[in-house]
């Protein structure tokens, strides 16, 4: 569009030039060769398709050949001073001075790369589509894994771990009839076990006191006994009783580091590898839930800036749609002004036509006066001889009366009376002639004058038809270029309507990223009510708030921003950040 835009604008400026000579249209003229000139190269290094750099070579080998046999040589024709013969040469040529071999091969690269950029727009939309459709069964298994790993750690851990609790109180109480699961082979199973023996020791200590009641022979030495095995037992219910404890507030760090006896250090050792066994578990369900959580920021960082970019693709749009519509209602005005002046030019030249009629009917007239003026002055000159006659025949007739005496006085009074007569007559002849004369001479000079305004009128009429012909040319030029800025406008005007779509799904996929960060930080707080030890190298990871997703959009809407990511979220680019980026 830009190399077109140039080359017409050099045409233009062109005939601007050749109609009126102005130098200020070569101002514009210099301008479009040099755009032209810097698109072509521009293009030639942005091209790798060898037809379309074919394309782009006809164009600038017409456009050179146009320059140097039109553009520049009528130029230098008209800076000469043969701005008529240019004129002419320009009118003889037809066809042969348009540019159409240069604008050609420039639409059909036009149309190719709008084809390709229709094609370029869908897939686009396929890439968006599956990267929803990603995100959508990503944050589903995740939510289904969180679920997952809640339901095992309840019953598993939290479970057992209440039910071993509750037993060792009863057991603490005095009742002996508790029920365990001693049949599971993790550390659970085995401080199931070593309650059992916990149990066994008091039901042993029961038969003990019933045997006390037979064997009073060895009171002293039960009882002492008695009492060694009750401080020992206290000990032991209430170490594990503050290690339950505990163990049921969340404290996976707390173990029980004092020593029991011999009969009871077997309990001791199984309580401590269970909790520790208990502690590793949990730890590595919370580097998960920060695994899946980082992992959801990730994805609703890379969405929200997917949705931002395409959002102020959308706003760009607009405004492109906007400044096109602007061009076309420009170009569509200044192709119905041509056509006006088109219509005035006409007019003009009709008048022209008459005006030029009635310069020669003027002439013809002027020559009738001058032939009539003539005419006149062959009369008068015959009155001027007359005159003369008769002033000789009054003498001769006065000098016969002067002989006759007195019987020719009377006569000689008549003849002096015809000679003033004859006299008069001529004198009046001679002011008559000189008058018909001056006459004849303004006659003369007014049919020159005439004569010189009927060629004026025959110039301007033929230079009214050169300009109606060149504004006939602009006028159709300007329509062509209306009529292409519509077809573009609807293009963008699509290209628009496109892009507001793909941001609307860009926000609908922010929005389930978000919701997918906000089951990680529930599955991560279900995990934070446990005490754990200091946070291994491959598994900590500091827990980050998750900002509240954003809602999705309505895609009926003006677009809109995206919620921006404040506080913690907004983590620092990572290789993974990178590729979101990219994509």
């Amino acid at each position: 569009m830009s190399l077109e835009t140039a080359i017409l604008r050099q045409n233009s400026q062109f005939r601007g030039f050749l109609v009126t000579g102005d130098e200020s249209y070569l101002k514009s003229y210099d301008e479009g060769r040099t755009d032209y000139d810097e698109v072509v190269v521009t293009l030639q290094g942005l091209l790798k398709d060898p037809a379309k750099l074919q394309l782009i070579e006809q164009s600038r080998v017409a456009t050179v050949a146009w320059r140097r046999d039109w553009g520049d040589a009528m130029i230098a024709e008209v800076r000469a001073g043969r701005r008529e013969e240019a004129q002419q040469a320009v009118r003889d040529a037809g066809t042969a001075v348009l540019v159409s071999a240069a604008v050609l091969p420039l639409r059909e690269l036009r149309e190719g790369e709008a084809e390709l950029t229709a094609a370029n727009g869908k897939r686009q939309e396929t890439a968006i589509v599956t990267a929803i459709v990603a995100l959508v069964i990503g944050g589903i298994a995740l939510i289904l894994i969180a679920v997952t790993l809640s339901i095992l750690l309840s019953r598993t851990i939290a479970r057992p771990i209440t039910t071993l609790t509750e037993a060792m109180e009863q057991l603490a109480r005095g009742d002996n009839d508790i029920e365990v699961d001693s049949g599971r082979a993790d550390e659970l199973g085995e401080m199931a076990r070593a309650v059992l023996v916990f149990r066994d020791t008091a039901l042993a200590k029961a038969e003990a006191d019933a045997a006390k009641a037979l064997a009073d022979q060895a009171k002293a030495e039960a009882e002492r006994g008695k009492a060694e095995a009750d401080e020992a037992q206290r000990h032991v219910v209430e170490a594990l009783d503050t290690a339950l404890d505990a163990l049921a507030a969340g404290d996976l760090t707390h173990v029980i580091n004092t020593p029991f006896a011999p009969e009871y250090e077997r309990l001791r050792k199984a309580f401590n590898i269970a909790v520790e066994g208990l502690e590793q578990s949990i730890s590595g369900v919370a580097a998960s839930a920060d695994s899946v959580r980082s992992g959801a920021t990730q994805i609703y960082s890379a969405s929200e800036n997917l949705s931002r970019r395409t959002e102020q693709q959308a706003s760009s749009l607009q405004e492109t749609t906007m400044a096109t519509n602007e061009v076309t209602r420009m170009v569509g005005e200044t192709a119905h002004s041509a056509t006006n002046a088109k219509a005035a030019i006409t007019v003009a030249n009709g008048d022209a036509a008459d005006g030029r009629v009635i310069v020669d009917e003027a002439i013809s007239a002027m020559g009738a006066i001058e032939t009539g003026s003539q005419k006149i002055a062959e009369i008068i000159n015959m009155i001027d001889a007359i005159a003369l006659q008769t002033n000789l025949l009054a003498l001769n007739a006065g000098v016969e009366a002067a002989r006759a005496g007195d019987s020719g006085r009377g006569f000689a009074v008549v003849a002096g009376e015809v000679r003033e007569l004859a006299k008069r007559t001529a004198d009046a002849a001679k002011e008559i002639k000189g008058l018909i004369n001056r006459a004849s001479e303004e006659v003369k000079s007014g049919v020159d004058r005439v004569g010189e305004t009927g060629k004026m009128l025959a110039r301007v009429v033929a230079k009214i038809s050169d300009t109606n012909a060149l504004i006939t040319e602009i006028a159709q030029g300007a329509q062509t270029q209306a009529e292409n800025l519509k077809q573009v406008n609807g293009s963008v005007a699509n290209m628009d309507n496109m892009t507001q779509q793909n941001a609307a799904m860009a926000e609908q996929a922010t929005a389930g990223a978000g919701l997918l960060a906000t089951e990680a930080d529930e599955l991560a707080t279900l995990v934070a009510r446990f005490r754990l030890k200091a946070p291994r190298a491959n598994a900590g990871r500091t827990a980050t708030p998750q900002a509240k997703p954003a809602p999705a959009r309505d895609t009926t809407r003006t677009p809109r921003s995206l919620p921006r990511i404040s506080g913690n979220l907004a983590l620092s680019p990572s290789a993974s950040d990178d590729q979101w980026e990219e994509f």
